[in-house]
């Protein structure tokens, strides 16, 4: 697959993953016991951090595939725990694995001279 084309699956999983977090804690099940821009703030945070590359794209979307790892978990455990909650998780799970698997290409070679080995 072309590399821009998974880049652009990287990107829109990552925004997908931020309107899901928006939609979850302020719209479908806001939290009872705190306010909902507390919730906002915590769910949303981490998915700020990659921003602090944006100069970089790729570094950009590999921090967003770390920072997803965790919103992963996040999908597993309420699926797992929460049957009320449990059409969210399944998508925070199917987008962080769309976003982790826009990461998987694989790197090209440079191209040695003629004559010389690879070390």
């Amino acid at each position: 697959m072309n590399i821009r084309v998974m880049q652009r699956a990287g990107f829109a999983a990552w925004i997908a993953l931020a309107l899901l977090q928006i939609a979850w804690h302020a719209w479908l099940l806001p939290p009872q016991r705190m306010p909902v821009a507390v919730a906002l703030a915590i769910a949303l945070l981490p998915l700020a951090l990659p921003l602090a590359y944006w100069r970089t794209p790729q570094r950009a979307l590999i921090a967003a595939g770390m920072v997803s790892l965790f919103y992963f978990c996040h999908g597993v455990a309420e699926a797992w725990a929460a049957p009320r909650e449990r059409a969210p998780a399944l998508a925070e799970i199917t987008i962080a694995l769309v976003l982790i698997g826009s990461l998987l290409r694989k790197p090209r070679r440079k191209s040695a001279a003629p004559g010389v080995l690879p070390p």
